[in-house]
């Protein structure tokens, strides 16, 4: 198939500060050996040589267009921007992070499984995240699941190594994004996640099972801010409550809230009564649960601390260290090296059982 037989897909890189890594970004997305795209950078008024590098790209490439916001806007207004600068004649729409870069076979090995199976709305990937190998949950050969089916996954399952994946390790059919104002539909760093929950309800998910994208961990990403203050509990439970009763029943989405909630308090707890956590974080956290309709209580905490510590009587030394695994994603290392730029694709099947990403925090994060 030629490039002008190849539905053309719009590129999408929001930045902020991120002249570091943003040349390697856009060069792997101009070496990719799908040729019918658009590549959008938007600029969120940089103070250092973001817009300039992207400039000096666009001078090069006429597939390139940079967009320079007006003023400073939120992570996720600035992703919805770069959404609304799409073409009108993209069908198929790939968030690339300015700290992140994919493998050259990327938008083609997405757009063929997308083409071949018309009800999928959403195609995620395997993903190098630092030396870890990222959203292993799925069981090959199969790669196309009904969205219901998936949704239901996420919030019910206990399978550790599951998520929809990130930005950088997505693809979305570009009518959905088009369908609503805001395709992030909330101000949450994870909003990118209760899109898929909003999306897969008429559509399917599908699944290519290759590393086709690399994701930098370091301090300035959200997936590293996140951890710092434990932003995941909170956007998981937002999720359930909006998302949960169009995939849940009322007595599976009852269930499953008071079991965040009591993981939820049992960590509150611990960080309150041996912890030293700033200011800042106990006003995330009373905000956003008041938000949510569950307000904090020290009632609440002196029970969650001590369940936790007759928890911790009976298995001493493993209750804490537990419960920080559920509220804290993290993933063992495996024994696949980290890619470096520019050294193609790299193309593997795993073993899901591997990783300990959290089943209910394995959440798209790299807003």
């Amino acid at each position: 198939m030629s490039s002008r037989q190849e539905p053309f897909v719009s590129v999408l890189t929001p930045v902020y500060n991120g002249e570091d890594f943003l040349a390697e970004c856009i060069e792997s997305v101009l070496s990719q050996t799908y040729g019918n795209f658009e590549y959008i950078i938007v600029n969120n008024r940089s103070t250092d040589r973001s817009l300039e590098i992207a400039l000096e790209y666009a001078k090069k490439d006429r597939r390139i267009r940079v967009h320079n916001n007006d003023q400073f806007v939120g992570v996720i207004e600035n992703h919805n921007i770069a959404f609304s600068l799409m073409s009108p004649s993209a069908k198929y729409c790939k968030v690339v992070s300015a700290d992140d870069y994919i493998f050259s076979d990327c938008l083609m090995k997405m757009v063929q499984l997308a083409e071949a199976n018309p009800s999928v709305g959403i195609v995620g990937s395997y993903q190098l995240s630092g030396d870890q190998v990222r959203w292993q949950g799925f069981k090959y050969p199969k790669n196309v699941f009904p969205g219901h089916e998936i949704c239901r996954r996420s919030f019910l399952g206990n399978d550790k190594s599951f998520g929809f994946g990130s930005p950088t390790s997505i693809l979305y059919r570009a009518d959905l994004v088009r369908s609503s104002k805001a395709f992030y539909p909330n101000p949450s760093p994870h909003a990118d996640t209760s899109a898929c929950f909003e999306h897969l309800r008429n559509s399917s998910f599908g699944f290519v099972y290759q590393v086709l994208c690399y994701e930098r961990t370091h301090a300035a990403t959200q997936t590293s801010k996140s951890k710092e203050i434990e932003r995941y509990a909170s956007a998981y439970l937002s999720d359930l409550i909006h998302y949960g009763p169009l995939y849940l029943s009322k007595g599976e989405l009852d269930c499953q809230v008071q079991k965040l909630l009591r993981t939820y308090h049992r960590f509150l707890a611990v960080d309150y009564f041996v912890g030293f956590r700033s200011k800042a974080f106990w006003d995330y956290h009373r905000s956003r649960l008041e938000e949510l309709g569950y307000p904090l209580s020290r009632f609440s905490l002196f029970r969650a601390g001590l369940s936790a510590l007759l928890e911790e009587v009976l298995n001493p030394g493993q209750s804490v260290k537990k419960l920080r695994k559920r509220i804290r994603p993290e993933s063992t290392k495996l024994a696949v090296p980290a890619a470096q730029p520019n050294t193609g694709n790299v193309e593997t099947s795993l073993d899901a059982s591997k990783d300990s990403q959290s089943p209910e925090l394995a959440r798209g994060t790299r807003s």
